[in-house]
């Protein structure tokens, strides 16, 4: 802008020139006409271009601020998307940086607080490894009580919690208790209740149950180690039927003198590796239909691993309510002592795998038995032999 204004200046400026001294001897007047005449087309030519000058700008002013004003508007337009795109970046790169800073702290965080878990829980392990190995609480003190102040502290605070089925305690436990509502010294049953609370996972492994442990016994009036399932109907006192409903159920590993399954409806049956002493797989088709157990926001789940009972029970025992699990893990249980009993069950799928069922009588007497009232969708039934299998050895206890 200030370039054309120049130049407009330049075509429409008159060069300054010096007025000469006029000397004639013709007084102050004749002096004064004289640089009038001589200079008046001069002046007139100056103001002419004056007022040219001041036409042109007038003219093209506006044309030329309008010119100027679109050139900034196209500019902007132009360098819109360039800015809008860089300011996304720019924020997200400053963003990283304040994120990578606050997240190094909490890893820096959770690793020491890993590290102090894990200083106690090796502080307290001798304890809980005493116990796995069939120790009672009283001689697992006994036998590290020679230990540290510190470490003797930790197993006495281990050791007076209170009974819980997390820490495989023996006692009735009504689900999703952690806490049983019944338990003895004298009583070593673990027993867990199911009802109108779904819970979403019930994982029980690696247990000796029954008599398959020196100085044990089935409970008084008991015959059967393993118990899973709803109870029947009773007249006096008043009970009604119950099922346990079970979107997917697993038993595996399971070392059983016999192995009965009864009064089951499951969509997709799977029996399948297993190896008995004797089978009798009768199941018949149906339709009974898929499921899972849902129930919005259920109760944490209930898991234990490791522990020597006198049986095991898991029931909906309470009149007319059946027990609702999705997800039920029946892993690695070594029994003698009687029948491991499934009964009143309906699954979305039950994998019955990888077990071995037997008292060494011979084939002729069927002890992995599956009755003609159970009920499948789809049944995959594979790998299932017959083969010498006595009873279970009895395994030292605690």
């Amino acid at each position: 802008m200030n370039k054309i204004k120049a130049f407009l200046r330049k075509v429409f400026s008159v060069p300054h020139v010096t007025f000469p001294t006029v000397n004639l001897p013709l007084g102050n007047i004749g002096h004064k006409i004289a640089t009038i005449l001589l200079w008046t087309p001069r002046k007139i030519d100056w103001v002419l271009r004056k007022i040219m000058y001041g036409i042109a700008v007038s003219i093209l002013w506006p044309s030329l601020k309008i010119g100027w004003v679109l050139r900034k508007i196209m500019y902007g337009i132009v360098a819109t998307p360039s800015t809008i795109a860089r300011s996304p970046v720019q924020l997200y790169h400053k963003t990283k940086l304040w994120r990578d800073w606050i997240l190094g702290k909490i890893d820096y965080l959770e690793a020491e607080s890993a590290k102090w878990k894990r200083t106690f829980q090796i502080a307290k392990s001798p304890y809980t490894i005493l116990l796995k190995m069939g120790f009672s609480p009283q001689y697992a003190i006994g036998l590290i009580a020679v230990g540290t102040t510190a470490t003797t502290g930790v197993v006495a605070n281990e050791a007076m919690k209170p009974p819980s089925f997390a820490a495989g305690d023996p006692g009735v436990y009504n689900a999703p208790l952690d806490s049983p509502i019944f338990s003895d010294k004298e009583f070593n049953t673990l027993r867990l209740d199911l009802g109108t609370t779904p819970i979403g996972l019930v994982e029980i492994s690696d247990i000796t149950v029954g008599t398959a442990y020196t100085n044990s016994a089935l409970p008084s009036g008991e015959t059967k180690p393993v118990i899973v399932g709803g109870l029947p109907a009773v007249v006096d006192p008043a009970f009604a039927e119950t099922y346990l409903e079970v979107g997917h159920m697993t038993v595996d590993r399971w070392r059983c003198d016999t192995l009965t399954l009864t009064n089951i409806e499951a969509h997709e049956l799977i029996v399948r590796d297993n190896a008995s002493d004797g089978q009798s797989i009768a199941a018949v088709a149906g339709t009974p239909r898929d499921r899972a157990i849902s129930g919005g926001n259920r109760a944490d789940d209930m898991l234990t691993s490791g522990g020597y009972y006198d049986q095991v029970k898991i029931t909906a025992a309470t009149t007319a309510v059946n027990g609702k699990v999705d997800r039920l893990i029946l892993s690695n249980i070594y029994t003698k002592g009687g029948a491991c009993v499934l009964d009143r069950i309906k699954a979305g799928t039950l994998e019955i795998i990888l077990n071995e069922v037997g008292l060494g009588n011979g084939f002729a007497t069927k002890e992995f038995t599956i009755a003609t009232s159970v009920i499948y969708k789809t049944f995959i039934n594979e790998d299932n032999v017959e083969t010498t299998i006595a009873s279970a050895a009895t395994s030292p206890g605690p």
